[in-house]
């Protein structure tokens, strides 16, 4: 088994560096160094959570697409991030007030998540309080195959 810590940052591909800038700033990012995003280096955008994703680009083709989420055919790869929120009542009212389009929801076992998706249409799922994911599916599973 090989040991690991923990995730220490997620790569996003985007495609118009202001808006994504703003996008992430207003959930809480900061920008902390741009690695040379020109030339496919990333801006690193560090949350006060420790997250943080680094948005690499320019995307030159289907900008505004995500061919992993929005095609009929399934590609291979990261389909989103899910983030546990703190609460998921404030999380959607900041997403509202913000004018941020919630794309889904899910009410998992009393688990509240909603899907948001940056400019470049990457999908971030807020997962509020309650169990992992991880643990909601695995007992979802269990109970069905009892």
């Amino acid at each position: 088994m090989l040991e690991m810590k923990n995730v220490d940052h997620i790569g996003i591909r985007i495609s118009d560096r202001e808006k994504s800038i703003a996008f992430y700033e207003l959930l809480g990012f900061e920008l902390i160094a741009d690695g040379g995003f020109e030339n496919g280096h990333p801006l690193v955008m560090v949350h006060p959570s420790g997250i943080n994703f680094n948005l690499l680009g320019p995307a030159t083709a289907r900008q505004g697409e995500n061919v992993l989420m929005d095609e009929d055919v399934k590609y291979p790869g990261i389909t989103h991030v899910a983030v546990k929120v703190a609460s998921a009542e404030a999380t959607e009212a900041f997403v509202t007030e913000n004018g941020i389009a919630i794309t889904g929801r899910r009410d998992f076992r009393g688990t509240k998540t909603i899907f948001i998706r940056d400019p470049d249409r990457n999908v971030l799922e807020l997962v509020g309080p309650g169990p992992a994911v991880s643990e909601l599916i695995k007992e979802h599973v269990e109970e069905n195959n009892s």
